[in-house]
């Protein structure tokens, strides 16, 4: 149980504005506990979709002090996916450092919570599974 735990925090933290490589311990984990890879797998999911989602929130708190005239590049670039694409950039909240601050910015523009949820876990769900496979091609 303790891989599972391990993997659902850093999964969760990972996945919220502070820095981690959750992909590298999910890697880790299957490798020294093969027969945990679909626990794993799903645990990793999960917890990054709710620290995206806790980051949505945020999103949705800070609207009231959040000043677009000072966004940095990478805000500026995600600001642009979610003005082309909506709710669909959601799909690439797994993208390192864009798909954090997409999560803050459907939370900001309200997008609507329960697409978000779903869109949010099937990309965090395809990056890990891509993973696996990869893992299991090597």
């Amino acid at each position: 149980m303790e891989p599972l735990w391990l993997m659902f925090s850093g999964a969760f933290l990972a996945a919220t504005l502070l820095p981690g490589g959750s992909e590298v311990l999910l890697l880790a984990l299957v490798n020294s506990n093969p027969e945990l890879w679909f626990s794993l797998f799903v645990v990793a999911t999960l917890g990054n979709t709710l620290g995206a989602l806790t980051s949505l929130g945020l999103g949705r708190l800070g609207r009231v002090a959040w000043e677009p005239e000072h966004l940095s590049l990478s805000q500026r670039r995600a600001l642009a996916l979610v003005e082309k694409y909506g709710i669909w950039s959601l799909l690439l909240s797994w993208a390192p450092v864009i798909g954090d601050i997409l999560c803050v910015l459907a939370g900001w523009l309200r997008l609507p919570l329960l697409m978000s949820i779903i869109l949010i876990l099937i990309g965090k769900g395809a990056r890990y599974g891509l993973l696996l496979l990869m893992m299991q091609a090597f």
